[in-house]
């Protein structure tokens, strides 16, 4: 029989956030042998990481090279994509029920929870509407909890899961929806994704005064499921996906290849849209880390030389070197480039903000080509930007098309970023819970995570079965322990 399993994934929190102001995350370190750090994959961010603590792989393994990439045979980019079937590899609850048919596992809010092989799951999944509205909501499995947890939670406060009002609410929700999960249906592993850490550090950076009355907030969260947990017998792990490091400033990298005339873009409405099909090479940007690609090899060495030299760029991958790193897939960009520690790569190509797109000024997830986390900022050249939203959505509501224009496009306003692996001591991602040996080790790599999951859920009852279906990295440890 399982040992029941909730994995609470605390986004962003890392070792130097734990302390005064996290009380109930200090105590349970402290009860179940202090906090390890995870070694992440690159790029460490949001759908990479998740997808190696989950398979066990590294992103040439499992495909996923990033939050987004370019998809060379649609020739679009492609960017929070919802889908499990991008994810190649076997997950852990699919390896937990060949060992166990009987294992069930429920997914609150982890990435590429659609189509997926969990017994339930529940994910943010908004209404468009014809006229340009969106509507917050959720997709569940099986489509009918949907109701049910809409109906004594309210609406999926999606307006507070990401964009400039995101707060504590939608972490709060996600975690009332997990408790259903823990104590309601008993399923034997249950993963909670609590994001709340992670806005409001990418917004002042980790050193700022604020930050300790949002690490109050996530505590108290956290306090809520282990109390929940405890109560139905759950064994608690944590986890986090990468740890938020302080920034100064962007780097551009479409405008660098802009100027050196590989990048092209054409004009819609007066307005500069990224012209894919005639540039010769443009980047993905992904926080610390962006996928270059370069449509004629020819060019591959010459665009490098280019990007190496950009202030701002530690380093750049190609070939071997980009293989080396884990990143050798057909999504991965020719070119991959990372960030001084300090720096960030923003995605946008115009040199003149009044020839931005117009979505560039919106929350738009999906149709910026690159991660844009100034959308956690309203404009603050604008006077009364929250007015000025609630009357257009007004308007939307009277039948009006309009454009929620109040995001900035001033990159200097983010103060903290992720995605590189080497990072300054203390800003890692953790691991925290009753583990045995090999995950006793100070630092474990985060394919790990996996092993882990596996054997706290069914290491007492299928030891010896669960030795011969572990990944590489934990073999390597346990033939160090070992040995």
């Amino acid at each position: 029989m399982a040992q029941r399993t909730c994995v609470l994934n605390v986004v962003a929190l890392s070792p130097n956030l734990i302390g005064d102001a996290t009380p109930r995350l200090r105590d349970f370190a402290r009860k179940v042998g202090g906090v390890r750090t995870l070694r992440p994959p690159l790029p460490a961010v949001t759908c990479t990481s998740q997808s190696t603590m989950l398979t066990g792989l590294s992103p040439s393994e499992h495909g996923i090279v990033g939050n987004g990439w370019h998809d060379r045979s649609l020739g679009e980019v492609q960017f929070w994509k919802q889908s499990n079937r991008l994810v190649t590899g076997e997950k852990v609850w699919e390896t937990a029920r060949r060992i166990d048919p009987r294992f069930t596992c429920a997914n609150a809010f982890w990435w590429y929870a659609m189509h997926a092989s969990t017994n339930a799951m529940v994910t943010p999944r908004p209404i468009y509407k014809a006229d340009g509205r969106k509507i917050p909501d959720c997709l569940t499995n099986p489509s009918g909890l949907r109701d049910e947890l809409q109906a004594r939670l309210g609406r999926f406060p999606l307006f507070k899961f990401w964009g400039p009002t995101a707060d504590i609410e939608s972490t709060d929700w996600i975690a009332l929806a997990a408790a259903e999960f823990v104590e309601r249906a008993a399923h034997d592993l249950v993963l909670v994704y609590l994001p709340h850490l992670d806005y409001a550090l990418q917004k002042v950076g980790p050193a700022h005064p604020s930050i300790r009355d949002e690490l109050r907030e996530i505590d108290r969260v956290v306090g809520f499921l282990l109390d929940r947990c405890a109560k139905a017998g759950v064994r608690p792990l944590i986890v986090s996906e990468y740890g938020i490091v302080p920034v100064r400033d962007a780097v551009w990298l479409n405008r660098v290849l802009r100027d050196a005339g590989y990048l092209a873009v054409r004009l819609e409405d007066g307005l500069e849209v990224l012209d894919l099909e005639h540039s010769k090479a443009f980047a993905v940007a992904d926080h610390q880390v962006a996928h270059v690609s370069v449509r004629d090899s020819a060019d591959l060495a010459a665009v490098e030389s280019i990007l190496a030299k950009t202030d701002g760029v530690e380093r750049t991958l190609s070939g071997d070197a980009r293989a080396a790193v884990g990143l050798q897939h057909a999504r991965a960009g020719d070119i991959v480039c990372v960030s001084a520690v300090d720096r960030w790569f923003a995605y946008g190509w115009w040199q003149d903000d009044r020839l931005a797109p117009d979505f560039a000024r919106t929350v738009d997830i999906h149709r910026k080509p690159g991660y844009d986390p100034c959308e956690l900022f309203f404009d603050p050249k604008l006077v009364w930007p929250k007015g000025r939203a609630m009357r257009k959505l007004l308007l939307r509501k009277l039948g009006f098309r309009t454009t929620l224009d109040v995001i900035p496009l001033d990159a200097s306003l983010v103060r903290g970023s992720h995605g590189r692996v080497d990072v300054p001591r203390g800003f890692d991602p953790v691991l925290i819970g009753e583990l045995p040996d090999p995950f006793l080790e100070q630092e474990l790599p985060m394919a790990c995570v996996r092993d882990a999951i596996l054997a706290a859920t069914l290491g007492r009852s299928h030891g010896r079965e669960l030795e011969s279906h572990l990944g590489a990295s934990t073999r390597a440890l346990l033939r160090g322990v070992r040995g």
